[in-house]
């Protein structure tokens, strides 16, 4: 017997003698009256055994059919032996029609061996923040690199935006590696799609933050240049747990998004970067939460999708030469004009380098037509007939001819047929 049914043998002995009634048999016991009666009947009836559950040594009306049980484990030991129960449950009920809960598919993984239970964590040396009021007041940005395509495609970084205030994700791109253009990239995409967020939060990277002790603190980088002028503060972190909202979704998207396009069949960045805008409704479907303000702190973009563009790009100041031409990145950049352009020998002009691989060339915010040349290779200078013969004795005395001794060098008064050592006598 259990030590509840030994309570109720108890109660019912003193409620039969007497002692207590009804109510307070049913009060002590956290029962109502009428079960007391039920009980004190099958108590009178059957003793001791009348107490005891009839449904012990039963099976559950609730319990899970062995047929499912199987059937569960046969499509994680095929499919997703190396996914969580969480995400292993979502696909049974979304590609199987088997619904499970959670903590079912876990001891199901568990019992099959496919999954073991995690120690517990240590105590967080670092306290929570709260979140931020209204989406948009902070973005907080990364990248990841990571083998995303498990062997089958190319290493890359995936750069994430997400919101502090509600955990959604504004925007995901593949990339090569982390780059400043790669960056505004995801930050035009993001302005578009949601408008101007207050600010942006880092981490103290060179792409955001100028490093070198020795550095003008006015200094600024391309990326916050940008944000500058578009007016959205950049807030650098000192370590990754200050920026814990994002560094988190890096890990839940290296488990879940490895596995979600391994079954989309997604072997590259191109298809990856195409397929995201639909995984990113689906995971804030699922993870997002309600802010507390439910105003949003976005600004829409006052300026031109060319004016965004412009902001958004690599900016590199240069002077015209006297032909108007100027070099970049190994190009000449050769400006073209329908006068004689005498305004624009020796004029300072911006070179903006966007992310999509083209050039602007500006000249006091008006953009210059140019074509590219390819930079001419250095020659030797070419003599002219007045120099020719100068040049050519000169590179003759130039010439290793020997060196001719002295005339009274001690050598020219030794007689000739003996050597510096004739005449010395071995010592003994």
């Amino acid at each position: 017997m259990s030590q509840k049914e030994v309570k109720r043998a108890q109660m019912l002995d003193l409620l039969t003698e007497g002692k207590i009634d009804q109510q307070e048999a049913a009060r002590r016991l956290g029962i109502t009256t009428r079960q007391v009666r039920r009980l004190t009947r099958r108590y009178q009836a059957a003793g001791l055994s009348g107490l005891i559950s009839r449904k012990r040594g039963k099976a559950s009306n609730r319990r899970l059919d062995d047929a499912i049980c199987t059937m569960a484990i046969d499509l994680i030991g095929a499919h997703y032996s190396d996914f969580g129960p969480t995400l292993a449950c979502e696909k049974l009920a979304e590609l199987h029609e088997v619904n499970l809960s959670v903590e079912t598919t876990r001891q199901l993984m568990i019992k099959a061996g496919h999954w073991h239970p995690r120690k517990g964590g240590s105590i967080c040396a670092h306290p929570m923040r709260e979140r931020r009021a209204r989406f948009g007041e902070m973005i907080q940005i990364d990248g990841s690199p990571h083998d995303w395509f498990e062997d089958r495609g190319e290493y890359c970084t995936l750069l994430v935006f997400i919101d502090d205030a509600t955990g959604r994700l504004t925007q995901l791109r593949f990339a090569p590696s982390e780059t400043t253009l790669d960056y505004m990239q995801v930050l035009h995409d993001h302005i578009l799609a949601h408008g101007v967020p207050a600010a942006l939060y880092s981490d103290r990277h060179s792409i955001f933050r100028i490093n070198a002790k020795e550095s003008d603190p006015e200094a600024e980088t391309q990326f916050s240049r940008a944000a500058r002028e578009l007016g959205i503060a950049c807030i650098h972190a000192h370590s990754p747990q200050a920026k814990g909202r994002v560094e988190r979704a890096n890990q839940t998207l290296q488990d879940r998004l490895v596995k979600e396009m391994r079954l989309a069949g997604i072997n590259n960045m191109d298809e990856a970067n195409a397929w995201l805008p639909g995984y990113i409704e689906d995971f804030n479907r699922r993870f997002a939460v309600a802010p507390k303000d439910p105003s949003d702190a976005h600004l829409a973009y006052a300026g031109t999708p060319a004016s965004l563009m412009r902001t958004l790009s690599v900016q590199v100041t240069k002077t015209l030469s006297k032909n108007l031409s100027c070099q970049h990145e190994n190009q000449l950049l050769q400006v073209e004009t329908t006068g004689t352009g005498l305004g624009l020998r020796g004029a300072k002009v911006t070179v903006h380098r966007h992310f999509d691989g083209t050039c602007e060339l500006l000249w006091r915010k008006r953009e210059l037509t140019y074509s590219v040349m390819d930079k001419p290779e250095r020659q030797s200078a070419v003599a002219d007939g007045k120099s020719v013969n100068a040049r050519v004795d000169k590179a003759l005395t130039r010439r290793n001819t020997g060196h001719k001794p002295a005339a009274n060098h001690p050598w020219r008064k030794m007689p000739v047929g003996k050597s510096a050592h004739d005449g010395q006598r071995a010592t003994p």
